[in-house]
């Protein structure tokens, strides 16, 4: 298990077990957005799968609370596979991960957090074997849309995805 201190937050993969801190983080920050559009959430059931077979999931903590998460999605051949959208044929799917959701409580805003876990989650993906690399952001959300260009990702296409919310579709080859 990874375990970085940054600005006195404690970072590491999270477990089974953290799923409901997750959850409530998620649930508690998302209540506070300007909009709801903003942020596409995620069920207990998706953050489960993301944990070790899909993906991977990393937090950080302050006095043992979890104020920050972030998800890596490897989605294989599945229909959430990104890969699709970007054109990458299927002979190539499983060589797609995807920087999934980022989650910072307002309280620890400011630290870098959100670039540390662009860092952490495209050196697993690299680590890991991944070739390609995929973002979505919604186009009203510019401190993502500055952290994913500033990490070299590449502005491709805008559409409406998540039920209809319009998003940014980022791309960052890893080869």
């Amino acid at each position: 298990m990874l375990v970085q201190n940054i600005a006195n937050l404690e970072i590491r993969r999270l477990g089974h077990t953290d799923v409901p801190a997750i959850r409530e983080l998620m649930v508690d920050v998302v209540s506070r957005l300007a909009s709801q559009e903003l942020f596409a959430m995620d069920d207990e059931q998706y953050l489960n799968a993301h944990i070790e077979e899909k993906g991977e999931i990393y937090g950080a903590f302050q006095n043992g609370k979890l104020v920050a998460y972030s998800a890596l999605a490897f989605p294989g051949w599945s229909e959430s596979n990104l890969g699709r959208e970007f054109g990458v044929p299927e002979s190539d799917l499983t060589y797609v991960a995807i920087l999934d959701a980022t989650i910072v409580h307002e309280t620890v805003r400011g630290l870098g957090l959100q670039r540390y876990f662009h860092e952490l989650r495209e050196r697993r993906a690299r680590d890991n074997g991944y070739r390609y690399l995929y973002s979505t952001v919604h186009p009203d959300n510019l401190v993502s849309k500055h952290n994913l260009e500033a990490a070299g990702f590449v502005l491709q296409f805008t559409r409406p995805m998540y039920n209809g919310k319009p998003r940014h579709c980022y791309a960052k080859c890893l080869l």
